[in-house]
């Protein structure tokens, strides 16, 4: 694998691994037929930007790593009781 590659499968640096993998995967089943995969793409959509604006307030608080890791988004996502997306 690329390292590009196995930067994005990292569970710590792509916090919408699942939600990649269920769109590439109804992608797959629905011979890419993009209409039939709206609310999969929806869903990553919702992920990015919400793991995008904690990122952000992050930066600005100078939290370090900007992105929090796997664990840290576990606990994020218990403390408002499941995925907000």
């Amino acid at each position: 694998m690329s390292r590009n590659v196995q930067r994005l499968r990292d569970h710590d640096t792509n916090p919408c691994l699942a939600e990649t993998d269920a769109s590439r995967q109804c992608m797959d089943d629905n011979n890419y037929r993009k209409d039939m995969c709206a609310s999969y793409f929806l869903k990553y959509k919702n992920c990015r930007k919400f793991w995008h604006a904690i990122m952000i307030q992050r930066r600005r608080d100078g939290v370090k790593p900007n992105m929090p890791t796997a664990d840290e988004r576990e606990n994020i996502l218990k403390s408002i009781e499941g995925t907000p997306y």
